[in-house]
């Protein structure tokens, strides 16, 4: 999506808001505490090295 098309649904300022590096390091935060209080074994099956250390025998 460009600029100007996000830019009809809210204000330029919010725009350049979301767009700058603060907002990045914010989010990978927010990210990093999501999966830290979270099971790590949900989100870690989905990479490929460590997916073998959480297969269920059965």
């Amino acid at each position: 999506l460009s600029a100007k098309m996000i830019g009809k649904f809210i204000s330029s300022k919010s725009v350049t808001i979301v767009k700058s590096p603060s907002w990045v390091g914010w989010s990978s935060a927010a990210g990093i505490a999501l999966v830290y209080f979270t099971d790590w074994s949900l989100v870690l099956k989905y990479v490929p090295y460590i997916n073998g250390k959480f297969k269920k025998e059965e």
